[in-house]
């Protein structure tokens, strides 16, 4: 697939459905079944530091920041809908941002060597040019600045239930290989009426594009939270599959 025809579905989804994700998946959460910044960290003491979100979404990320006294916000998105509900939300909490409308990959009028902090919650795997977005975020990055991203684990796509909603035919719920680690080709996903275009890279994909960057990984993360894995009783295939495998993965990595 052409990038271009990539970014047109994921921006369209986007503009369309933002008001169904206001507030989902934003510091200190990571993700869902994972652990949080509470539990891991990562960030540490921000006050006083430059911050740039990509994919900032609603903007409750930022707003997590601003409550910690950073001293400027940034925030990158390719959904003007996004941007607006970002916008309205941090002027309520009584806050700004410097907010821009355009895909990562995008040459951008973003200062360079400029930032503390360039994190991405749930957002860094809409990219269509991952090599290139690793790179231009390095730019922005001070020397030894901070980058910050969380995704889904690629073991996530490629695992499956098998059977789960055939009870008349087998009883116990087996997780199986449906798709291949390695294909990283890109595929379409229905999503609330609409579709989006994703693809699934490898975990090496990431940590070899970071290298080649110009960044050192401190902290890779791939671990339920404790409260899923220590659930019993009922619970959702969701949660089941997470006590199992990660659902979720972060990594920080240090600029050098």
């Amino acid at each position: 697939m052409e990038p271009d025809e990539i970014l047109k579905t994921n921006k369209a989804y986007w503009n369309a459905n933002a008001d169904l994700w206001f507030g989902t998946t934003a510091l200190p959460t990571y993700g869902v079944h994972f652990l949080t910044e509470n539990d891991l960290h990562l960030f540490g003491d921000v006050s006083g530091k430059k911050l740039l979100d990509i994919c900032c979404g609603s903007g409750h990320s930022l707003k997590y920041h601003a409550d910690r006294h950073a001293a400027e916000l940034w925030g990158v998105d390719i959904s003007h809908k996004q941007l607006e509900n970002a916008d309205a939300y941090l002027k309520k909490q009584g806050y700004t941002a410097k907010l821009i409308c355009s895909p990562m990959e995008a040459e951008l009028d973003i200062p360079k060597n400029y930032f503390d902090y360039v994190y991405s919650i749930y957002g860094i795997g809409w990219t269509t040019d991952l090599q290139g977005t690793f790179q231009k975020i390095a730019s922005y990055l001070k020397k030894d600045g901070i980058f910050i991203f969380s995704w889904h684990h690629p073991l996530n796509y490629c695992v499956a239930w098998s059977c789960s909603q055939r009870k008349d035919i087998i009883e116990n719920d087996n997780l199986i290989f449906n798709r291949s680690y390695f294909d990283e080709s890109y595929f379409r996903m229905p999503v609330d009426g609409s579709e989006i275009i994703l693809c699934n890279r490898k975990i090496s994909t990431y940590i070899n594009a970071l290298a080649q960057a110009g960044f050192v990984v401190e902290q890779m993360v791939e671990q339920t939270d404790k409260e899923t894995m220590e659930a019993t009783g009922v619970i959702s295939d969701k949660a089941k599959k997470a006590k199992m495998l990660p659902i979720s993965f972060c990594i920080k990595a240090r600029k050098l």
